[in-house]
């Protein structure tokens, strides 16, 4: 389970966050919406423990990560980050394998279990047939499945996404999130996601952040958050929200 309550953050003297709270229990998906420039980034980085907090506790299993050192913190939070620079030269299965640096001997040595996973992950995320490639020779799409391998070789309870599909056509961002879907569910992981397309945050979350000047303006279901009236106020655009009886989704249009 992971905890937020009450969180602030700021950029020197500018307040970007303030009094942020909800809770998000595993097997399910937390997804952050709101305006460009509205802070969304910034909750994910906050989360993850790389931003100080100006005031609030975040807490995963009851552990408050402000308390225990990023070592252990690394085994508890996994970010697939928005903005990536990998090494070209790492071939994919050098990538995904970085995942188990948290865990290493004080030798730093790779294990057998290491390896293992490392195996299983690239073999759920299907990146196996990029593990001898390069990483500087695959396209932005197969890099961001890699991130995902890597962020599931740490073994985590909680997996957090700063908007994960920007670099993937449709068909990969539904298979995308068709997996992450599927990896919360079954192995109880705790998802939080970034995401711009509300389509896409009807279809796969189970509840919604949505942040609006630098506060949480509402939460809970997508059926109570993405809603014609909270849209509208939030991204100040008149927004239709359309009940799909095909697929039990609502579709949202402008």
């Amino acid at each position: 389970m992971l905890e937020v309550e009450n969180i602030s953050v700021s950029y020197e003297t500018q307040t970007v966050l303030r009094d942020i709270s909800f809770c998000i229990k595993k097997g399910k998906i937390l997804a952050v919406i709101g305006p460009n420039g509205v802070g969304k980034s910034t909750l994910i980085r906050a989360l993850s423990g790389v931003l100080p907090l100006r005031s609030g506790k975040i807490k995963v299993s009851g552990k408050d990560i402000s308390q225990i050192k990023p070592s252990e913190r690394a085994k508890l939070i996994a970010v697939v980050p928005q903005v990536h620079t990998l090494p070209p030269v790492f071939t994919g299965r050098e990538m995904v394998r970085l995942g188990r640096t948290p865990h290493l001997n004080w030798l730093g040595n790779f294990s057998k279990s290491d390896e293992e996973i490392t195996w299983n992950v690239m073999q759920r995320t299907h990146t196996l047939e990029l593990a001898e490639r390069r990483v500087g020779e695959i396209s932005g799409g197969e890099q961001q499945r890699l991130l995902l391998a890597r962020a599931l070789a740490q073994s985590t309870p909680v997996l957090m996404l700063d908007e994960p599909t920007s670099h993937l056509d449709l068909k990969f961002q539904i298979n995308f999130l068709d997996h992450v879907q599927s990896l919360a569910r079954e192995d109880d992981l705790t998802v939080v996601i970034t995401l711009h397309d509300l389509n896409l945050v009807s279809r796969y979350a189970d509840q919604v952040a949505l942040l609006v000047d630098e506060k949480l303006f509402a939460g809970g279901t997508p059926e109570e958050v993405l809603t014609p009236e909270l849209l509208g106020q939030a991204y100040d655009l008149p927004l239709h929200v359309i009940p799909d009886n095909y697929t039990g989704f609502k579709i949202i249009l402008p």
